[in-house]
C-alpha cells in the first residue's frame, strides 16, 4: 500500500503511483514503455537523451518523462504521432555520431541502443554519419571505444553519483564535448577504482568488458572470480569488506559458513582467489589468504551464536580418514543431525594437514585447536585403527561411509637401485618427523621432485642439520608444480635447486652416488607442461647421505573395499554425488582426485556431506547464515592512488631464527596493514548490484527482424 498516493492517467489508463515518481516512473509501473538511453533506474535523472519525452493535457510543448515528476490528475500521452515522429528525428540525431550499421548489426542481441532503434522503427538515416575517429583505448578490464558514444551520461552519474569517485566527466563543450579523464590522464592516474560500474550502465558498447559471457551466472563467475573460483565457494569479497570495516570475527563466520578450518587455510590454502583476483590485472592481487589468517587470528566465536546442530536423525555413518575432505564432511553431516565416527589409521588426526605439512607452514596449536571445534559438536575420532573391510562397518549398524583415505604411498623412482639404505620416499619422511619420531638424514640430502612436498622436504631437512640440500626438477621452475612462495622460501634458506635433471641410477659405498641426466624440454605431455627428453651423454653424479623421494603420490585402497578402482589407484565415483560403485558408499578427497590442496579437498567433504545426508533422506542442505548479511555500500568514494598500491608484504621470521626450529615462518599482519590491504579490493559484486535496465518490448523490428538479419549476415559470410 502507498504512504501518499497520488493517481493520473496514462494513455488512457488510470494508474495510482507514489508523490514523487516521475512520470517515466509511473510508466514503468503501469508496465507501459517509453524509449529512453540516458534513464537508469539507480542514477539521478537528467533529460540528456530527449527520447522519453511525452505530451502532458494542458501544458504546452513535450516534456522529458525522466525529469517530470507525476501530479494529482496529470493526463500523459506518451506514444501520439507527434510524438512517435519527434523521438525519430532524436534518434536520428543521436546516431549521426554513432555508427549507421547499429540499425542492422547482428553481433550484439542486447544492445540497447539497438532495441531502442528498432522499437522507434528507424530503418535508415536520412542525416550523414559524423566520423568521430577516436582511439580505441585497451584497459586492464574493459575496452574505451568512445567513437560508439552517444553521450547519454550514464558512464559519468555512474562513476560520480553512484560511487562517488569522479574518475570521468565530461570535457569540453557543445560540438567537441567528450567523455574522458581529467586532462585525459590514463585511468590508473585518475583515480578510477575499476568497479566497472561504467561499463555496466554504457547501453552502446563504448564501454564494453574484455570477458563475455552468456548467462548470469556466467556473468557472477567472471565478475567476480575470486568467489567462483575457490573450490569451496568461500565468499571472498565479504570477508575482506568485513575486515576492512574492522569487523574481524564477522569475517571469520564468514569463512566458516563454507570450511572448518579457517586457520589451517589461512596459512597453507594454494590461494586460487588470489591468481583469479581482478586486482591483479591492474597490479597486484590482493592477499586474500593472508588476509584469512588475520581474521582467523582475531576471532572472538562470534560464529558459534548461529551455529545449529539439527535434532538426531537415528542415523550413523563412518567416516575413513581424519584428512580435511573426512572431518569436513563429519562436521557437516554431525551438524544435519546425524551420528558420525571418524576412524583413521594414524596416531593423531589430521590427514595430510598434520603429517604432510611442515609445523613451519602450519603450527600444531592452529591445527589441534580446529580440530578440537569438530569434536566438541558431537565428531567421534578414532585414532590407530585401520579399516580393511566395509561390510564391517555396515555390520556394525553404520548406515553410510565415507571414504577420505587420501593419497599416502608414495610413488617409486622405478631406477636401478632405490631400495638402497638412505633413499626413503617425502611421505614416510615427513610423516615421521611430523608425528615426533626420529629422523637421521646425514649432511648432504637430495631431493627429487618440484611439489609442495619436495620443497616441504627440502627445507625440514635444513631444519634437521643439513649442511647442503639440492631439489633436482627434471623441468624448469616455471612447470614447477609448488607454490612460488614456497620455493623463493626455500632458495632463500639456502636450498640449491639443480632444473632439468632427472635420477637414472643410485648405487651405495660409505654414501649414496647418484647418476643423473640432463633433460631438455619437448612439446606439452598430458598435463600441459612440456615434456622432459633426456639428452644423450649428458650424465653427471652426486653424493648425498640420504635421497628423499617426492615425485608424487597415489591413493592405498585395501583390497577389501571391492571398490571399482581407475588411473593412478584412484576410486571411481559419480562426479555429481561423490557415490561409489558400492551402494551406501562415497568417497572424495585425494583418494578420488589425486594428491590436491586442502581447499579442494574441504570441497569433496562439503560436497559428501550434502550426497550422504540425501541418501539417508534428508534434504542436503548444508549452508548456513553464521552473520546478518548487509548489502555492500555502492558509494565507495575517491581514493588518491588507489591501484598504485603495493601489495602488502607478510613479515616473517629472519633467515637466522629459522633453521634452528620448526617456528611458524610467516608472523601475519597487523591490524592497520590488515585493514589497509583489505580496502584495495575492487569490490566487485557491486557490479551486480546494478539494476537491469528496461529493454524495449519485442514489436515490428524485434528478434524475428534480428534472425533475418543474422540470416543475412551469414549469407554475406558464405559469399
Amino acid at each position: 500500500m502507498k504512504m501518499n498516493p497520488i493517481n493520473l492517467e496514462i494513455d488512457g489508463k488510470q494508474i495510482e503511483v507514489e508523490k514523487g515518481a516521475t512520470i517515466l516512473e509511473a510508466t514503468q509501473e503501469a508496465e507501459i514503455y517509453i524509449p529512453h538511453l540516458c534513464y537508469h533506474p539507480d542514477l539521478p535523472p537528467f533529460g540528456a537523451c530527449r527520447l522519453c519525452i511525452v505530451e502532458v493535457e494542458g501544458m504546452k510543448g513535450f516534456l522529458s518523462s525522466c525529469t517530470t515528476p507525476a501530479t494529482e490528475g496529470m493526463v500523459v500521452r506518451t506514444n501520439t504521432p507527434e510524438v512517435q515522429e519527434l523521438r525519430k528525428n532524436i534518434l536520428e540525431l543521436i546516431l549521426t555520431e554513432h555508427p549507421a550499421p547499429c540499425l542492422t548489426c547482428s553481433k550484439n542481441l542486447n544492445c540497447e541502443l539497438q532495441r531502442v532503434a528498432q522499437y522507434i522503427d528507424l530503418e535508415k538515416l536520412s542525416l550523414p554519419y559524423i566520423h568521430k575517429e577516436f582511439p580505441i583505448k585497451e584497459n586492464p578490464l574493459f575496452i574505451r571505444d568512445y567513437n560508439l558514444c552517444i553521450l547519454c551520461g550514464r558512464c559519468v552519474s555512474a562513476c560520480q553519483d553512484l560511487r562517488g569517485v569522479g574518475a570521468i566527466t565530461f570535457n569540453f563543450r557543445g560540438d567537441n564535448a567528450e567523455i574522458g579523464t581529467a586532462f585525459d590522464l590514463p585511468l590508473e592516474d585518475s583515480d578510477c577504482k575499476f568497479c566497472t560500474a561504467c561499463v555496466e550502465v554504457c547501453p552502446t558498447g563504448a564501454l564494453m568488458d574484455k570477458r563475455r559471457w552468456k548467462s548470469r551466472d556466467e556473468k557472477e563467475q567472471m565478475l567476480v572470480p575470486c568467489r567462483s573460483k575457490c573450490p569451496a565457494q568461500i565468499d571472498v569479497p565479504l570477508y575482506i569488506e568485513c575486515i576492512a570495516k574492522g569487523e574481524f570475527d564477522k569475517a571469520v563466520a564468514v569463512i566458516r559458513e563454507k570450511a572448518p578450518f579457517p586457520g589451517v587455510l589461512g596459512r597453507v590454502c594454494d590461494h586460487p582467489c588470489e591468481d583469479a583476483c581482478l586486482r591483479g590485472e591492474i597490479k597486484e592481487p590482493i592477499a586474500i589468504r593472508s588476509l584469512k589468517r588475520f581474521a582467523t587470528d582475531h576471532d572472538t566465536g562470534l560464529w558459534r551464536e548461529r551455529s545449529k546442530i539439527a535434532p538426531p536423525s537415528g542415523k550413523k555413518v563412518a567416516v575413513i580418514g581424519a584428512g580435511p575432505a573426512g572431518l569436513t564432511a563429519a562436521y557437516y553431516l554431525t551438524k544435519l543431525g546425524h551420528v558420525v565416527t571418524v576412524l583413521d589409521m594414524l596416531p593423531e588426526p589430521g590427514g595430510m594437514m598434520r603429517v604432510g605439512i611442515p609445523a613451519y607452514r602450519l603450527p600444531r596449536d592452529v591445527l589441534n585447536e580446529e580440530i578440537t571445534e569438530i569434536e566438541q559438536i558431537g565428531v567421534e575420532i578414532k585414532l590407530d585403527t585401520r579399516v580393511e573391510s566395509l561390510e564391517t562397518l555396515f555390520n556394525a549398524g553404520y548406515h553410510a561411509i565415507f571414504l577420505a583415505i587420501g593419497a599416502h604411498k608414495c610413488i617409486d623412482l622405478r631406477i636401478e637401485g632405490e631400495e638402497e639404505k638412505g633413499v626413503i620416499s617425502c611421505v614416510s619422511f615427513l610423516r615421521d618427523l611430523n608425528l615426533g619420531r626420529k629422523v637421521e638424514i646425514g649432511d648432504r640430502v637430495g631431493v627429487i621432485g618440484g611439489g609442495n612436498a619436495a620443497v616441504d622436504g627440502a627445507r625440514s631437512a635444513l631444519r634437521l642439520g643439513a649442511d647442503k640440500v639440492t631439489i633436482i626438477y627434471r623441468r624448469t621452475r616455471t612447470e614447477m608444480p609448488a607454490s612460488s612462495e614456497e620455493v623463493d622460501g626455500a632458495l632463500e634458506e639456502g636450498v640449491e635447486i639443480v632444473f632439468l635433471a632427472a635420477p637414472t641410477k643410485v648405487t651405495r659405498n660409505r654414501k649414496l652416488k647418484v647418476e643423473f641426466i640432463r633433460m631438455e624440454l619437448g612439446e606439452p605431455d598430458a598435463s600441459g607442461r612440456r615434456r622432459p627428453i633426456p639428452i644423450k651423454g649428458s650424465e653427471f653424479t652426486m653424493n648425498f647421505d640420504t635421497l628423499i623421494s617426492a615425485i608424487g603420490q597415489r591413493p592405498d585402497i585395501p583390497p577389501g573395499y571391492g571398490l571399482e578402482v581407475g588411473k593412478g589407484n584412484r576410486i571411481v565415483v559419480d562426479p555429481d554425488t561423490l557415490a561409489t560403485s558400492k551402494k551406501g558408499v562415497f568417497a572424495g578427497g585425494d583418494g578420488v582426485t589425486g594428491p590436491a590442496t586442502v581447499i579442494e579437498a574441504i570441497s569433496e567433504g562439503r560436497k559428501a556431506a550434502e550426497s550422504i545426508d540425501r541418501y539417508l533422506g534428508g534434504d542436503g542442505v548444508i549452508e548456513e547464515r553464521l552473520i546478518e548479511v548487509e548489502e555492500m555500500n555502492p558509494y565507495i568514494g575517491k581514493d588518491e592512488d588507489f591501484v598504485k598500491r603495493p601489495r602488502a608484504k607478510m613479515l616473517s621470521l629472519p633467515i637466522e631464527q629459522r633453521l634452528d626450529s620448526f617456528r611458524e615462518i610467516e608472523l601475519g599482519f597487523d591490524e592497520e596493514t590488515a585493514i589497509d590491504e583489505a580496502k584495495k579490493c575492487l569490490k566487485c559484486p557491486l557490479r551486480l548490484q546494478i539494476s537491469p535496465v528496461e529493454l524495449p518490448p519485442d514489436t515490428g523490428y524485434g528478434q524475428e527482424y534480428m534472425k533475418m538479419k543474422v540470416e543475412k549476415e551469414k549469407d554475406r559470410v558464405k559469399l
